[in-house]
């Protein structure tokens, strides 16, 4: 049977969480309403799979400290957990599991105790959610020595790249995008052994005059500017970091050393975020080649609004984007 010519993120991080069960007895998932007698999870990504693989596909208490806990310790003891925290902002329930123990352990043994933890959680402004169930905090997470994090924008990455944080011997965030998942957002299956590393980037678009680096949803509206652009014979180049730790350096300061203008983009609020660490080493490492300093764009320094025309005020906009990259080029 032939694969679909497109793929839903749903379908996609399914796909990936099936093989995975399939391929690897010791793959095992954790997470509030994610059996099928529950619902097959808030966004479906896991139906049919409790009755394919019986208990390792286990619904648990609604707590964040257990899940994480207990896929710790899963981890610790050779399974391959895949725990979901059904929202971003309830990681911060359960910092100490992952923060001082997941991420820490492989350290703290000399080298003896992997943890082979993927933690999926969805998060993003955009659908009415409120400030504590839309924040980015992917920021926070990669600070942490020891803990990866992933944030894809296409379908077929996400599967490819969760499939990566599965079978990868240390913890891993894989942070998933609300709006792309209510909105149904697609793009083209993967062909069959589509891999991506983690810590690789991707050059969506080349172009000569400005380089914009970012992740995830925003992604959409910067090809949709670099496609305004181009009518205007502005040769936008877009890099999809796919992975924020380890990002990919090299990939960037070379679409940077070609076009010597950078916007960073993000959704997450713009100060102390991960478009600080990605501008300072373009600094450090370009300064004399810039024409220009690195501009960056994300989200207001403000909780996440509710009412839609204050939470649309807080995402940063193509107009905002557009803004930027002009600014690089004047």
């Amino acid at each position: 049977m032939n694969a679909p010519a497109k793929l839903t993120f749903v379908e996609a991080t399914r796909q990936a969480l099936d093989e995975a069960l399939a391929k690897d007895p010791t793959v095992l998932l954790l997470g509030e309403d994610i059996a099928d007698e529950t619902g097959g999870g808030v966004f479906k990504c896991t139906a049919g799979l409790s009755t394919k693989y019986g208990d390792r596909v286990r619904t648990t208490p609604i707590s964040e400290q257990a899940i994480m806990g207990a896929a710790v310790g899963a981890a610790v003891a050779g399974m391959r957990p895949v725990a979901e925290i059904m929202l971003m902002n309830f990681m911060t329930v359960a910092m100490d599991q992952f923060f001082n123990h997941a991420a820490k352990l492989r350290f703290m043994s000399g080298g003896q105790t992997p943890v082979p933890l993927t933690v999926r959680t969805a998060t993003g402004a955009g659908a009415g959610f409120g400030a504590q169930h839309s924040d980015m905090l992917e920021a926070w997470i990669a600070h942490t020595p020891g803990a990866k994090v992933v944030v894809p924008a296409f379908p077929a990455d996400a599967k490819a790249l969760l499939t990566a944080c599965i079978f990868d011997d240390d913890p891993c965030v894989f942070v998933e995008n609300t709006l792309l998942y209510f909105g149904g957002a697609s793009g083209p299956a993967p062909p069959e052994g589509y891999a991506v590393r983690i810590g690789s980037a991707n050059v969506l678009r080349e172009g000569g005059d400005v380089t914009v680096v970012g992740y995830g949803r925003p992604l959409y509206d910067v090809l949709a500017v670099a496609e305004k652009l181009d009518q205007e014979g502005i040769g936008v180049e877009v890099v999809d970091l796919r992975t924020i730790a380890p990002f990919d350096e090299a990939t960037v300061l070379a679409s940077v050393g070609k076009t010597k203008r950078a916007v960073v983009v993000h959704e997450a609020v713009k100060r102390f975020g991960v478009g600080a660490e990605v501008a300072s080493r373009i600094h450090e490492e370009l300064f004399s080649d810039l024409r220009g300093p690195v501009q960056r764009v994300g989200g207001k320094h403000a909780p996440v609004p509710f009412a839609s025309n204050l939470e649309q005020a807080y995402l940063p906009q193509q107009a905002d984007i557009e803004a930027a990259i002009r600014a690089t080029l004047g």
